[in-house]
């Protein structure tokens, strides 16, 4: 029986870190858009004061929309990461106080 149960532990513990990971992999994507998309929303920004146009501001607008709409998916991937590192460390906490 403990057997058994550890071993579910392991395939949980093994499940959550292959999600961290892909987790982590899409983190480090989205920040690299998140950059560029900070970029072009600081271009569009000078470009609207430049030309002070409604195009320009609708740009401005646009792309300041898309870097906070980026920026919140890279946190809701952050928090996602915290959940299941949390869970993680639960699963390890069992997996000691089997091993004791």
């Amino acid at each position: 029986m403990v057997l058994m149960f550890r071993k579910s532990l392991e395939k949980r513990l093994l499940e959550i870190s292959r999600r961290i990971k892909k987790e982590k992999e899409d983190l480090l994507v989205a920040e690299e858009q998140l950059i560029s998309l900070i970029d072009d929303a600081d271009e569009a920004r000078i470009r609207s004061l430049v030309s002070e146009t409604a195009i320009s501001d609708n740009d401005r607008r646009d792309s300041a929309r898309q870097s906070e709409n980026m920026e919140k998916y890279c946190q809701k991937i952050r928090n996602e990461i915290q959940r299941l590192e949390e869970i993680q460390d639960e699963l390890l906490d069992k997996l000691n106080t089997e091993n004791i």
